[in-house]
């Protein structure tokens, strides 16, 4: 039988804002976390954030392609700065996402960075989740439970990240595994930083509304608003998840407003949204962490604060890494993919049954090739 002896993991994460590759090192059994390693971030210019920005929402043709390659290659440049780890948990770049319908896409070939790394590379961790009936997303949850345990808390807490899109992890501490009944509860609230940032870069050519610094200045239109928080998404059950471009109305009626207007609309959308969305939750947590690029939106932070009535903080309050735990939590599934344990579950992403995704490519260490058996 396995033993569960913690291993050297590597994480990576591009999302949905379109910033660049965060990668980062967890030392872990896949059920709890010995160690927090090193991290890079790697940027991507503004020619290759355009060729990944001209694939979203395409599921082929010839924007595909180029976008796969800027992909691959920054991801191998980060990758190979790294000390040799035992795994590679490998993301890739989410460009279209319809569960219901077409499923989900993630490019990037994770055997070609398998063989050029010369280490084996978890991916495509989404499919599996979505082809039992789930929403493939979010796919932190499990990790966040790791977190939540690590930390120490002993009630309920809340993990919100606030990327492109915004999803929150609901966490019952006091469950002794992430896919038992009633430990998780984890959904997508709303757009998050990937309207303002798509409104920073159309209108001032600038990547992101830096502080919340414009939102601050400018007035939330209520109308638009109200019209927005009536969407029927926002009345659907959890589990649930978004695309990136789900919410074009928003985006539209945005663009009549001025900058400042229209961000800080966009930004009060984010707030409202995740805290209309904590009335989907078993109960209000106490606390909620936020991780992500919109910790560091001070107006973003303030209006969540007035919103929810909850302690709201960075999750650097607690001794965690905002800016890489999506890129952790890569690591962390990785090894669960090769330990044969569930990634998501039906609190999670609302798949049928508990199930493991991603595919592996390359030959697993030794240590890695016998899965953990089943639990009852």
């Amino acid at each position: 039988m396995l033993q569960a002896t913690p291993i050297r993991a590597l994480g990576t994460m591009s999302g949905t804002s379109l910033d660049g590759v965060d990668a980062a090192v967890v030392v872990t059994d896949g059920e709890t976390i010995a160690e927090f390693g090193a991290s890079a971030f790697r940027p991507y210019s503004a020619d290759e954030a355009e060729r990944i920005r001209a694939a979203l929402g395409h599921w082929d043709g010839p924007t595909i392609a180029p976008a796969a390659e800027v992909v691959e290659d920054a991801h191998a440049q980060v990758l190979s700065g790294f000390e040799p780890c035992d795994l590679i948990g490998f993301h890739g770049q989410t460009v279209a996402h319809d569960p219901g319908g077409r499923g989900t896409l993630q490019i990037g070939d994770g055997a070609l960075l398998a063989e050029v790394l010369e280490t084996p590379v978890v991916w495509d961790f989404r499919s599996a989740d979505v082809r039992l009936g789930g929403q493939g997303a979010p796919l932190a949850p499990f990790y966040h439970f790791a977190l939540a345990r690590h930390v120490g808390v002993r009630k309920p807490v809340a993990i919100l990240n606030l990327g492109g899109v915004g999803n929150v992890t609901w966490v019952d501490p006091t469950a002794t595994r992430p896919d038992q009944p009633g430990a998780l509860l984890a959904f997508d609230t709303g757009p998050a930083n990937a309207p303002i940032n798509d409104v920073m870069w159309s209108r001032l050519g600038q990547t992101a509304d830096l502080g919340g610094a414009l939102a601050a200045t400018g007035e939330v239109d209520a109308d638009l608003i109200d019209a927005f928080l009536a969407h029927p998404y926002f009345y659907k059950i959890p589990p649930k998840s978004l695309d990136r471009n789900d919410f074009h109305d928003l985006s539209r009626a945005a663009a009549a407003l001025s900058p400042a207007d229209a961000v800080a609309t966009l930004t009060a959308a984010c707030a409202l949204s995740v805290a209309q969305g904590f009335d989907h939750c078993p109960s209000l947590p106490d606390q909620v962490w936020v991780t992500g690029g919109g910790r560091h939106n001070a107006t973003l932070m303030t209006m969540l604060s007035a919103t929810i009535d909850a302690e709201v903080m960075p999750v650097e309050s607690v001794g965690l890494d905002g800016d890489m735990l999506e890129a952790q939590a890569f690591a962390y599934l990785a090894v669960r993919v090769a330990r044969g344990l569930p990634t998501s579950c039906p609190g999670t992403t609302g798949v049928r049954a508990a199930i493991g995704g991603g595919t592996i490519s390359g030959v697993l260490p030794a240590a890695l090739r016998t899965p953990i058996p089943a639990r009852a």
